[in-house]
């Protein structure tokens, strides 16, 4: 029927993967140079400011990765 026949071509299409190249309106709207000149700066990632929390797990972390660091390569 017109309804089974209907069914199948949907399920047909179904995964076809995403484009091979992206669009962005941000992208398309300015030129190479902009995106070149943008500094990230990561203490201000889009309007989030690091916590003192961020800042205590980062130190830690950090001292961490230096006291492995110390006994792989002093035992």
């Amino acid at each position: 029927s017109d309804y089974q026949q209907l069914g199948y071509n949907l399920r047909i299409n179904l995964f076809q993967g995403g484009p091979l190249k992206s669009q962005s309106l941000m992208r398309d709207s300015y030129t190479p140079d902009v995106f070149q000149k943008a500094v990230i700066d990561p203490r201000h990632w889009h309007g989030r400011r690091i916590s003192e929390l961020g800042r205590w797990y980062e130190k830690y972390f950090l001292d961490r990765n230096v006291l492995k660091a110390m006994k792989q390569k002093y035992g």
